[in-house]
């Protein structure tokens, strides 16, 4: 009776976007009743390494079921299966719901997207609006076959002296791994004078596998917000790093594009598919939410942040990800409490 009470509830809240050509390509779960409502967050993923299409649903669950923002999140579609395929660089079904949506949050890694996709990214990155980033969208973009293209300038290696996306729009590009990758983890500690940022609000304990990437300098006006301190090993207790300083491991910054709107912009170098083990963690992307939004004056003193249904990823990798799972399989598992 429980189990049948869920389902209905399930079937309600989370609604799937069917087309006339076959089945749904992306899954939007419809929040309700919180701040978030009446608000639209479109997740972009495309990443094969980090598992960005297992977290980034779940924390559009949180974000929807906690917090009542409606949250569409669109995948990487291999072509021929109709199945998230995150090794497929150049199909992202769905990006034209950016030309309505609230906020953008980014979790890319070398998409070669066509003009015709392309264009609803770069139309929103250029409107104003505001945008999160993490892990490897500081790398999002890699025109290695279509080079005419006109978007080509935002490639990650990008000559042009702003940078390309990642630089030039969230503030830093690919350098390299600073920590020790799959040896050294990361915990997060808030920038000093930064601790009544509305954003940092509750993440006294941010800790994650994801090794610190290098950072250079922040492009614009990016400020530090969180600070990675590389740990010996993959374990929470474990001990700083000798020789290693703190790095931005999460900023804010502005981007003003063509319309000559600034947009707020967030990013993070976190998203290891268990950082999102991390209760800290998790909070500081709901508060970034928020704050990207503009309603940072309704973000709670600690954010619920509790998982949806079950979390279960499996680890980083290349060529790791499970096969065969369509969109509609990220229904699963999104029960309501």
């Amino acid at each position: 009776m429980i189990r049948a009470i869920a389902l209905s509830v399930l079937v309600s809240f989370v609604s799937m976007l069917a087309h006339a050509d076959g089945p749904a390509k992306w899954v939007t779960y419809e929040g309700r009743e919180g701040p978030g409502h009446g608000k639209h967050i479109v997740f972009v993923t495309g990443d094969d390494e980090y598992r960005s299409e297992e977290s980034m649903p779940q924390l559009a669950k949180i974000l929807a079921v906690r917090h009542g923002f409606k949250c569409t999140v669109l995948f990487a579609i291999n072509k021929d299966t109709g199945a998230i395929d995150p090794a497929t660089l150049d199909n992202i079904p769905g990006l034209e719901q950016l030309d309505t949506a609230d906020l953008m949050i980014l979790f890319l890694r070398f998409r070669e997207l066509p003009d015709d996709q392309m264009t609803h990214i770069m139309d929103y990155t250029n409107s104003g609006k505001p945008i999160m980033a993490l892990r490897t969208s500081t790398h999002p973009f890699f025109y290695k076959d279509i080079k005419s293209s006109p978007y080509s300038k935002w490639n990650w290696t990008s000559p042009d002296p702003k940078g390309g996306y990642g630089r030039e729009v969230l503030g830093e590009t690919w350098v390299n791994h600073y920590g020790n990758h799959k040896v050294q983890s990361t915990r997060g500690i808030v920038a000093p004078g930064m601790e009544k940022n509305p954003i940092v609000q509750g993440c006294e304990d941010i800790w994650g596998p994801s090794d610190v990437y290098e950072v250079t300098t922040l492009s614009g006006d990016g400020a530090p917000l969180i600070l990675g301190q590389v740990l010996t090993g993959m374990n929470p207790t474990d001990k700083p790093a000798d020789g290693k300083k703190e790095l931005p491991i999460a900023w804010t910054k502005t981007y003003t594009g063509t319309s000559g709107k600034p947009s707020r912009v967030f990013t993070t170098t976190m998203g290891h598919s268990f950082d999102l083990h991390s209760e800290g963690f998790r909070r500081l992307l709901v508060n970034a939410a928020y704050w990207s939004i503009g309603i940072e004056d309704q973000i709670p003193a600690r954010a619920d942040v509790a998982i949806v249904g079950e979390y279960t990823p499996i680890d980083i990798g290349f060529g790791t990800h499970r096969v065969g799972i369509m969109p509609e399989s990220h229904v699963l598992g999104a029960e309501a409490p």
